[in-house]
C-alpha cells in the first residue's frame, strides 16, 4: 500500500509575505494531517524570494507544535551548507521536543547559487564532494555514544533520528544503498533519472541498521480541482515560476494565468515538460488514473506530494481531493 506525504515549500506568493505563507503551513499540516498523510516536509532553500522555509528546523519546529501526530521533518536539510554537529543538535533538540515525530532528509547541493552559498560562510564545492563522509559522521551523531568518541551531540546523541537520502542523479541512490538509508528522488522537478537511480538503489542495497530492505520515495506534484479545466489553470502558477527560474526571474508564486501554456514561448515548453512529467493535474478521477500508472511504473513505497497553488484555499481542496482519490482514512 502506497503511503502519501505532502512536501511543504513554503511558498510566498506575489503580493503576500513570509509570515503569511508560514501560516499557510501550519493550517495545510494541520489540514493534512487530519486527511490521513504520513508525514510533512519542509525543504531547506537560500536566496529565494518565493520560498519561506530558509530556516528549515525552525519551521519544522513550528509546524511540529502545530500538529499532533503527523511526523515532520526536512525535504531536506542540505548538508554542505551546514556542519554535522549542528544539524545534529537541532534535530536532537526537536526529537526531544517532539519524540517519534522527526525526519530528517540531506541533500548534497546547496539548494541556492554560489554566491549565496558564500554568504552561507561553507565553501560548497568541497563540502558537496565530503557530502558522503558528511552523512557518516552525523549518523554518528544520532547513534549510542563510544567511548572514543570525543564530539557528541547533546541533544542528538542516542537518539537515532530517522535519516533519508535525498537526490536527483544516481550518486544519492549509490550512496543511500551503501549506507541502507531510505531514499528520497526529486522527481517533482528533476525527473530525469528517476528510473535508474530507483533500479540501481534497488540493486545495490545493503540491509543496516537503519532499514531491511529498501525503501523508495518519489516527488510527485498534484492539482487537482474539481474540474480539469480549473486543475490546469491552477497548474499555470508552477509552469511561471520554473519560467522565471530559468530565466534568471525567481520570485514570489505567480497567480495563475488562463491561456498561459498556450502562448508560452516554444522554447520553454520542452523545459517545462521535461521538469514537471510527474504531475498529476485534474479533476478526482483524472488524479486517480495519474498517479495510479506512476506507482505501477516505479513501485514506490510512498509518494510525497507537493502543490504550488496559488489560492491556498484551493491548495487545501487539492489535497482534500488527493486524499479522496487515493482512499487516505482521516483521523
Amino acid at each position: 500500500m502506497t503511503k502519501f506525504s505532502v512536501l511543504d515549500l513554503a511558498p510566498i506568493t506575489l503580493g503576500s509575505t513570509a509570515a503569511q505563507a508560514m501560516q499557510n503551513s501550519v493550517e495545510l499540516a494541520q489540514h493534512t494531517e487530519k486527511l490521513g498523510f504520513q508525514r510533512y516536509w519542509l525543504a531547506e532553500h537560500h536566496n529565494m524570494p518565493g520560498i519561506a522555509s530558509a530556516a528549515t528546523a525552525v519551521l519544522i519546529g513550528h509546524v511540529a507544535g502545530a500538529t499532533k501526530s503527523i511526523r515532520v521533518g526536512a525535504g531536506g536539510i542540505m548538508l554542505p551548507n551546514h556542519s554535522p554537529l549542528v544539524i545534529a543538535e537541532q534535530f536532537g533538540t526537536l526529537a526531544s521536543l517532539y519524540p517519534n515525530r522527526i525526519d530528517l532528509g540531506l541533500g548534497r547541493a546547496p539548494g541556492t547559487d554560489q554566491v549565496t552559498s558564500y554568504a552561507l560562510r561553507r565553501n560548497s564545492s568541497s563540502d558537496a564532494q565530503s557530502f558522503p563522509q558528511d552523512v557518516v559522521e552525523l549518523l554518528g551523531y544520532f547513534g549510542e555514544p563510544t567511548t572514543e568518541q570525543r564530539v557528541r551531540a547533546y541533544p542528538g546523541s542516542g537518539l537515532n533520528v530517522p535519516v533519508w537520502i535525498l537526490g536527483s542523479s544516481l550518486f544519492g541512490a549509490q550512496l543511500a544503498a551503501m549506507l541502507g538509508l531510505p531514499y528520497a528522488f526529486a522527481s517533482h522537478f528533476a525527473p530525469g533519472d528517476l528510473d535508474d537511480a530507483i533500479a540501481l538503489y534497488r540493486h545495490r542495497f545493503e540491509p543496516s541498521q537503519y532499514l531491511d530492505k529498501p525503501y523508495v520515495m518519489a516527488g510527485f506534484n498534484v492539482f487537482a480541482a474539481d474540474t480539469d479545466a480549473e486543475a490546469r489553470l491552477l497548474f499555470t502558477s508552477i509552469q511561471q515560476a520554473f519560467v522565471n527560474l530559468r530565466t534568471g526571474n525567481a520570485g514570489q508564486l505567480p497567480p495563475p494565468v488562463e491561456g498561459y501554456e498556450e502562448n508560452l514561448d516554444p522554447r520553454f515548453v520542452p523545459i517545462i515538460k521535461a521538469a514537471l512529467a510527474c504531475s498529476a493535474v485534474g479533476n478526482k478521477e483524472t488524479i486517480r488514473q495519474q498517479i495510479d500508472a506512476f506507482v505501477a511504473r516505479t513501485d514506490v513505497d510512498e509518494l510525497m506530494i507537493t502543490a504550488q497553488i496559488f489560492d491556498h484555499q484551493a491548495r487545501l481542496h487539492s489535497f482534500e481531493l488527493l486524499a479522496e482519490a487515493v482512499g487516505l482514512k482521516p483521523e
